[in-house]
């Protein structure tokens, strides 16, 4: 294997996504030397292969459903929606792809004149004098040392453990976007947001869908989210088997079928699909980057432990995004790379705060939220109050004619300080915007209540959630202050 010599410099990146790229510009910024080292396509899993093409094959989903669905909305309106051409969806996805890869992450390589090198990266030396070695696919080999390391390698699908399924071709949330026809049925196991995203995106483009889900739909969210999600997909026509298992699953030669064997509190049970989905979570990808010779500590699931600062137990070594295990958003991947550099170069002791962390997937009504759910807040040692507003309250989902879903707040009793905001609402991404505004500021019921919100938004929500705490809002004119 030919060797090209050492390359030294103040920064080397592993990985090419949104931590890496913050990172990048940042230490960039700073007047630093970076290297970024990527051994598949730039740009990680956001822009290739998660958030950008599955809300873009979404959308897409959602305008088929509202030419469906309008007629019987809208007196008056007549629509229709034809076949689903699956090849010109991936097209046009790829093309949105592509385009934002160039423009958001090569062209920037460009701009701000960082090296980019091709090829598999391992640490080799010692945990004192820690280096990598990248090799390229023509077979050369290069070293690289740098005054501080960045791991930002992300995660990947998590393959479960259920007897038979190295035996049939499924799909995971990455093959899924690569399809050339819309599958007849569509088994998904996982309730979570990749679960729930993928079932309603090929619901909507014609899949009879049917998810296996171990607990229930957003687990990890308000019992009112499963609650109001449950009613939705039964009225899109998708099945929900919650607290169930499946132990196997085998091929039918004759019909190309996946059969499934689930275990649920009725007992045992078999499903049929044409199509078998995994969406069960994703792992951060760690393995064979030689992380152990340079003693950078890795959790049990494999991944990179860091503190607050985003060190790892290396003190050369930092580590970004999802391959700490940590909170799978890319706008949670760039803080850490941005923090990462600032700790590594100017030993700031910047720290990662997730207390106001807004959380969205993107169902239709999607699901947000920021901040504590009840649960939590309880298990805190908070003595909290809360109510839940229906959007039959919302002048806004009135005037959409789509008034599925509610509000939630959670606020401390004695202060009324909210500590929590849920909402399952058309856009409500937005309102976990504005709620992490309003929990970052302390602010009270009463405040939120009493503040100027335009009439007919979704954000009005907010405020009568708010007005709800000292209202019976059932009484209130259409557009009270």
């Amino acid at each position: 294997m030919p060797e090209t010599g050492t390359h030294e410099v103040d920064l080397a990146i592993i990985g090419s996504g949104g931590g890496a790229f913050a990172a990048a510009i940042r230490a960039t910024n700073l007047g630093k030397s970076v290297v970024m080292i990527e051994r598949a396509t730039v740009g990680g899993t956001c822009v290739n292969t998660g958030c950008v093409p599955s809300k873009v094959l979404l959308a897409a989903a959602e305008a088929r459903h509202v030419a469906l669905d309008a007629t019987g909305r809208f007196p008056g309106l007549s629509t229709s929606a034809a076949g689903v051409d699956m090849p010109g969806l991936i097209v046009g996805k790829d093309a949105l792809v592509e385009g934002m890869r160039s423009d958001k992450y090569l062209d920037l390589i460009a701009d701000y004149g960082w090296e980019l090198a091709t090829g598999e990266a391992v640490f080799t030396g010692t945990a004192e004098d820690p280096a990598l070695e990248v090799t390229g696919a023509d077979g050369s080999c290069r070293r690289v040392r740098a005054a501080h390391y960045l791991v930002a390698t992300g995660s990947t699908p998590i393959v479960p453990e259920i007897e038979g399924l190295d035996q049939v071709e499924y799909l995971t949330s990455t093959t899924a976007m690569e399809l050339d026809e819309v599958p007849e049925s569509l088994l998904i196991i996982g309730g979570g947001y990749v679960g729930l995203e993928q079932a309603q995106l090929f619901a909507r483009l014609g899949s009879m869908v049917t998810m296996v889900v171990r607990s229930r739909l957003a687990s990890h969210e308000e019992p009112e989210v499963s609650r109001t999600l449950r009613g939705v997909f039964a009225e899109e026509g998708i099945r929900v088997i919650p607290r169930a298992t499946v132990s196997s699953v085998t091929p039918d030669r004759d019909t190309g079928e996946v059969v499934a064997t689930v275990t649920g509190p009725g007992g045992q049970d078999t499903l049929r699909a044409g199509r078998l989905m995994v969406a069960v979570g994703r792992r951060p990808v760690t393995e064979n980057l030689g992380l152990g010779s340079v003693g950078v500590d890795t959790g049990a699931r494999g991944e990179i432990l860091v503190d607050a600062r985003m060190a790892t137990s290396n003190p050369k070594v930092w580590a970004a995004g999802d391959v700490t295990g940590h909170p799978q958003y890319v706008y949670v991947a760039s803080a850490h790379g941005v923090t990462a550099v600032e700790n590594a170069f100017h030993h700031t002791g910047q720290q990662i705060d997730y207390t106001h962390l807004p959380r969205v997937t993107f169902t239709s009504p999607a699901i947000a939220a920021v901040g504590m759910t009840d649960q939590q807040a309880r298990e805190a040692g908070l003595r909290c109050e809360c109510r839940v507003l229906p959007l039959e309250y919302v002048p806004r989902t009135l005037v959409n004619r789509d008034t599925r879903g509610f509000v939630k707040i959670v606020a401390e009793a004695e202060t009324g300080r909210i500590v929590g905001i849920t909402a399952v609402a058309k856009d409500a991404g937005e309102l976990a915007a504005a709620g992490v505004y309003i929990l970052s500021a302390g602010m009270t019921v009463d405040q939120v209540s009493t503040l100027w919100c335009p009439y007919l938004t979704m954000a009005e929500g907010l405020k009568i959630a708010a007005q709800s705490f000292r209202t019976d809002v059932s009484k209130l004119s259409c557009c009270a202050a």
